[in-house]
């Protein structure tokens, strides 16, 4: 009997339109830096609601170049949840400011606006509210704080693309919504969708766009309006037509290298016209998982979108359970272990930002810090959660938990 695939926590969904698509590209004049990024930008800017996309090379690149764009640097403070991939707050690092660290709501794992509240500060200029597991954070809560004392939103949406927030009267998608300055997305691998790696920022800030696409490509500008300075050549082209040359380019930044190819976005764009049949098929193994697991003792499951008054759909990125281990008589390892051994892998998200070396050594966090995100690290688990799971992989997984939670 052949042995069964193991299934890890996530992974892509790739078929054959998408090998085309990044083949046609492959067989083109232009690899990097040509029309499929324009295109992709476009037809994802449609997608969520937003006025401008950019596109990079990942979603950290994005995050960073979000900090720049609100001239975020030394002396000031970004607030963020705890419980998030650590690009989340070292995107401040990396511009010079301080990382802070807001505890989490332990009902749906977002950063708590009371919290927020309990910890700003005088030099706070950002917070970056995460939408852990696809889960939406009370962006609006949010922002009225944040905005009432002068400082950017900046929404970490790298779990969440396609989830869909309310006020009661209008829907918008996470990018579209009014509530944040700038929106980070993902296109990792385990995400939604993929571009093999590859981010992007949403924004409605005709400014903030610009300086986001200034910084992406080494802070380089040709465009008329923003040279400053005259060589002999482009004064003599001035005098002519009242244009540099075709060869001029200025710097009058400093930035990076964080552009993203044709390659990449030609599979995002293939990605992107599937993404809303990715997200009813994460919808429908998460439905599985819940009638499950439900009745499973020492088990606690994910939020439910009838739990979110402020949701109105969900795009699941992560299926992550709470289980008491010591209340089962065994260990996270040992239960993750067993797991395996069975064809089912699991994964730890995330490891609570606060306690790592870095911020625990440079800012003096430690233990106690975000007691809540602590104590859903002791217990949480996420288990596979993709769209090329059959719906026999799903009662894999379904039988291997429930045989280690009922042994």
């Amino acid at each position: 009997m052949a042995e069964l695939p193991f299934l890890p926590y996530g992974r892509q969904c790739i078929d054959d339109s998408d090998v085309q698509a990044v083949t046609e590209v492959l067989r083109c004049d232009w690899l990097t830096c040509g029309p499929k990024v324009r295109a992709f930008e476009e037809a994802l800017a449609a997608y969520v609601g937003a006025q401008h996309v950019v596109a990079v090379a990942n979603g950290t690149a994005a995050l960073h170049l979000t900090m720049l764009a609100a001239v975020i640097g030394p002396g000031d403070r970004v607030l963020t949840s705890s419980l998030t991939f650590l690009a989340s707050a070292n995107c401040a690092e990396f511009a010079g400011a301080q990382a802070d660290f807001v505890d989490i709501d332990p009902a749906d794992c977002t950063l708590n606006p009371q919290r927020l509240e309990e910890a700003w500060s005088d030099d706070v200029k950002a917070v970056v509210p995460v939408d852990y597991a696809g889960y939406p954070c009370r962006h609006e809560q949010i922002a009225e704080l944040a905005r009432s004392r002068g400082a950017y939103v900046i929404d970490d949406a790298c779990h969440a693309i396609g989830t869909e927030i309310t006020d009661g009267r209008s829907t918008w998608k996470l990018g579209g919504h009014p509530w944040a300055d700038m929106t980070v997305f993902s296109f990792h691998p385990v995400k939604a969708m993929t571009c093999g790696e590859g981010g992007a920022i949403a924004t409605n800030d005709d400014r903030l766009a610009e300086r986001c696409r200034l910084l992406r490509t080494h802070g380089i500008t040709r465009d008329p309006a923003l040279l400053r300075y005259d060589s002999d050549d482009l004064a003599q082209s001035r005098r002519a037509d009242r244009s540099p040359g075709p060869w001029y380019y200025e710097m009058p930044q400093l930035g990076y290298n964080y552009r993203i190819t044709d390659i990449q976005c030609a599979l995002g764009l293939s990605q992107l016209s599937k993404l809303d049949g990715f997200i009813d098929r994460r919808q429908a193994i998460t439905d599985r998982y819940n009638e499950a697991f439900a009745d499973l003792p020492h088990v606690q499951l994910p939020p439910r979108l009838d739990q979110a008054p402020h949701s109105r759909s969900i795009s699941w990125h992560l299926y992550v359970l709470k289980i008491d281990f010591e209340s089962l008589g065994t260990t996270r390892s040992r239960f993750m272990t067993r797991l395996r051994e069975k064809g089912v892998g699991s994964q730890v998200l995330y490891i609570p930002q606060h306690l790592q070396p870095y911020y625990r050594d440079k800012h003096g966090y430690g233990p106690g810090k975000c007691p809540e995100a602590e104590a859903f690290y002791r217990r949480c688990l996420a288990i596979p959660l993709y769209p090329a799971m059959t719906d026999g992989d799903v009662q894999r997984v379904i039988d291997a938990v429930s045989a280690e939670v009922l042994v």
